[in-house]
């Protein structure tokens, strides 16, 4: 791995964790404060290199109203990614999105998604093969600006880790074959009902590997690309919804 951006990792690391600690702080002193993370954000730096994927981030959450350390992982982010358009997209509006966008059989396998990051797995594969760019999970961030990671030819970047291919990751380029057959997978799991190995089968990592199969990827190890936690954890990202984490769903309940 290049050593300096390992340096870069580790250098992050150690500034997440004191936002962190000050974070428990920050919400002690004021616990009913929250930032507003926009809906569109335009690029600081205009670039004049040329790549086949869209220079525009994308990510979603329950809601836009953050907490201290969710709202600096978004400025960090931001900072890495000065070239890039950002575009958040609320539950509401990614409904919105794919009725107008959608498939009948798409929308119909949404709707019956009770979990919201279920409903984010899905929509992420839709958003990004229908007009593509860059998800990032919202307690995800870049070790590296992300002009420097996707070089112009590149059709995707997909992130991998020690097991697999992951998805809170991905950059693609428009009706991307893997990210369209990722999204058949989905949608056949929702219609069959296979909610009993829960939400990391029916919707999350495991059907993306799936629709990779064999094939080899442009990825990068997650390490020297984007990591998630550093800033952030699942008592601040769900701050004012305790224990709503995909992981605590009872898989019963992830379809109506």
């Amino acid at each position: 791995m290049p050593i300096h951006i390992v340096v870069a990792n580790r250098l992050i690391k150690i500034f997440g964790a004191l936002i962190k600690a000050l974070s428990y702080v920050f919400h002690a002193v004021l616990p009913n404060y929250r930032f507003t993370i926009p809906d569109y954000s335009s690029a600081k730096c205009k670039s004049k290199k040329q790549q086949q994927i869209p220079k525009i981030i994308w990510q979603t959450n329950f809601t836009n109203k953050a907490s201290f350390p969710v709202y600096i992982n978004y400025l960090f982010n931001r900072l890495m990614s000065l070239s890039y358009d950002y575009r958040y997209v609320s539950t509401e509006a990614r409904l919105e999105y794919l009725e107008q966008y959608a498939s009948p059989e798409v929308i119909t396998a949404y709707k019956q998604l009770t979990n919201g990051a279920a409903q984010a797995d899905l929509w992420r594969m839709f958003v990004l093969n229908h007009e593509g760019g860059v998800y990032m999970d919202i307690d995800a961030h870049l070790v590296w600006p992300l002009a420097w990671l996707i070089k112009p030819e590149d059709k995707e970047l997909f992130l991998v880790n020690k097991e697999h291919y992951t998805n809170y990751l991905i950059a693609s380029t428009p009706n991307h074959p893997i990210l369209k057959e990722t999204i058949n997978i989905i949608v056949d799991n929702i219609e069959n009902r296979r909610v009993d190995q829960g939400v990391y089968y029916l919707t999350g990592p495991v059907t993306f590997n799936q629709a990779i199969g064999e094939q080899k990827p442009n990825s990068r190890f997650y390490r020297v690309t984007c990591i998630q936690g550093s800033f952030t954890n699942e008592h601040f990202q769900y701050i004012d919804r305790p224990r709503s984490k995909w992981t605590h769903v009872d898989n019963k309940d992830l379809l109506k």
